[in-house]
């Protein structure tokens, strides 16, 4: 894969967002996580670097670099030297298996499961209401185009985390980094059930059409069409999670 490094844009400088000084190395491991669990960095690419990561975490390069040594060892990242050097995302998502998906949720817990669910609800169906409501530039109707047309054409194994950045593409849209991170955090407590899910043929039909009327209501500046399509469309993948922990 080519090395890339991962550039700055509204939804990275949301998901890097300042920790809180108290817990400032676990959160500074949470963040880098939930960057590379949801795709914002995706496997292959480079973290931006030190320089730039530190402060926009809040954080001294001494935790910085704690946390990537941590991450390091459980295999999410690797650093290499040279003038082409710095730190790499290794990290594979693994193969859905059903024993993931109930050991995931057993971690969460059953009443945390319908909290996540009702929160990412709330959330998404929020942030769809609102980018249709916006004006948006050409530039921002052709990054939806892009992230949609990305997810149709993507195979099972890329097809969770362009899904993701499409889910994350809407908040983006908003202007709002408060609205992105909250949707960041939504999608990440449901991320492991998720990737725990075999990617189905007919629930990528499904999702797709979902996903088209999605986008076209946001372009056309429909907020109630918008909000009912996400929420159709959320309300498919509880069912889905449903039944296969039935």
């Amino acid at each position: 894969m080519e090395e890339t490094v991962a550039g700055r844009t509204p939804l990275s400088e949301a998901v890097f967002r300042p920790v809180r000084a108290g817990n400032a190395f676990e959160e500074t491991v949470e963040r880098l996580l939930q960057a590379i669990k949801l795709g914002v960095v995706d496997r292959g690419e480079r973290l931006p670097p030190e320089r730039e990561l530190a402060p926009l975490l809040g954080v001294s390069r001494v935790t910085l670099r704690e946390a990537i040594r941590v991450l390091a060892q459980e295999g999410y990242v690797e650093s290499r030297r040279g003038r082409a050097g710095g730190t790499f995302v290794t990290y594979r998502r693994p193969r859905p298996k059903t024993t993931d998906l109930r050991r995931a949720l057993a971690a969460m817990g059953g009443d945390d499961l319908h909290d996540t669910l009702t929160f990412r609800l709330a959330v998404e169906t929020g942030a769809a209401q609102l980018a249709a409501s916006a004006p948006l530039t050409e530039a921002q109707r052709a990054l939806l185009r892009s992230r949609l047309d990305e997810l149709n054409g993507a195979g099972p194994d890329e097809y969770r985390r362009l899904d993701t950045l499409f889910h994350l593409t809407i908040a983006e849209l908003t202007g709002s980094p408060s609205l992105v991170a909250a949707c960041a955090d939504a999608r990440m407590r449901v991320t492991d059930l998720l990737n725990a899910i075999p990617v189905l043929a007919a629930n990528i039909a499904h999702a797709a059409s979902q996903h088209d009327a999605i986008a076209t209501a946001v372009l056309d500046a429909d907020p109630d069409a918008a909000r009912q399509a996400v929420a159709e469309h959320l309300d498919g993948t509880a069912a889905l999670l449903r039944g296969f922990l039935s």
